[in-house]
């Protein structure tokens, strides 16, 4: 089992170069930091989790910029988007953008990517909600051509070009992982088709945790009807205790990301000291 942090990095908060450091010295295995381009001043869809969207979703530093800073002052832990909400971004910048950093972190890059929860923010996008993941799935299969083949070409509904050249190519083979998000009825069609993993948020409403064990077994089933190894699973949200950390365990869990609020050093040291020790205990 590995251990690792998700945290926004934004205009207020702990810079993520620092804060990647901070998380190699304490032994953690590695940084997640979030996805989002904006958000809209004024919407109806509900926080995930519920109670009032935190100031960190409006303020954060671009994840891509963000990742990269930590990259250049780290050497072991593993760099993760958190998710990268995939339909809002083009997919040829997208891909270059994934390959430049595994390039320049040595192979350290795991993708996460989910389509959103914010209809109005991907509304701003021109992207349709209710097609959404039908543009994921076209967005990340042509990244796939384009990290793997030297001259790259795709033809779907939202996704087309011809033959296009871009290097580099990522370090990883044949490109880093990409871990699915989400946990609704398509989801692990999905990581069956074009994923090489699943990111569950384990954060309920009302400070509850699922810890989603069934559905952990589902997955390894349908792994095991298609004759694929178990799929790697990294947990968001996961609770600290240590019962729910064997649990995870049990049920094939692979890394299991704590969460922290972005905030100050100050604020944001010593909770990480916490964990880190949380994760020496057990």
């Amino acid at each position: 089992m590995e251990f690792g942090i998700c945290m926004f990095a934004t205009d207020y908060s702990m810079q993520a170069a620092d804060l990647a450091v901070a998380v190699e010295e304490r032994g953690l295995d590695a940084l997640f930091i979030p996805d989002h381009t904006h958000i809209p001043a004024s919407r109806h869809s509900e926080f995930r989790i519920g109670g009032d969207l935190p100031p960190d979703y409006s303020h954060n530093v671009d994840m891509f910029l963000a990742l990269t800073a930590a990259a250049a002052v780290t050497k072991r832990i593993r760099l993760g988007a958190g998710v990268c909400l995939v339909a809002e971004r083009d997919p040829i910048i997208t891909a270059k953008e994934v390959a430049s950093l595994d390039h320049i972190s040595g192979g350290r890059i795991d993708f996460g990517i989910g389509g959103g929860w914010n209809q109005e923010e991907m509304s701003n996008h021109g992207m349709p909600w209710n097609r959404r993941w039908k543009i994921v799935r076209e967005r990340i299969e042509a990244m796939q051509a384009i990290w793997t083949q030297d001259a790259a070409s795709y033809d779907g509904e939202f996704v087309q070009f011809d033959e296009i050249w871009s290097w580099p190519k990522p370090v990883q083979k044949p490109y880093p992982p990409i871990f699915v998000g989400g946990d609704a009825p398509g989801t692990f069609k999905r990581v069956l088709r074009y994923g090489d993993g699943w990111i569950p948020m384990l954060a309920e409403q009302n400070n509850t945790f699922d810890l989603k064990t069934e559905r952990m077994a589902e997955l390894a089933g349908l792994a095991k009807e298609a004759g694929h190894a178990p799929y790697p699973i990294t947990t968001f949200g996961t609770r600290r205790d240590p019962n729910a950390i064997d649990a995870l365990a049990g049920a094939g869990v692979t890394r299991c990301i704590f969460g922290l609020k972005a905030a100050p050093a100050e604020d944001v040291l010593p909770r990480l000291d916490k964990i880190a020790r949380f994760v020496r205990s057990l």
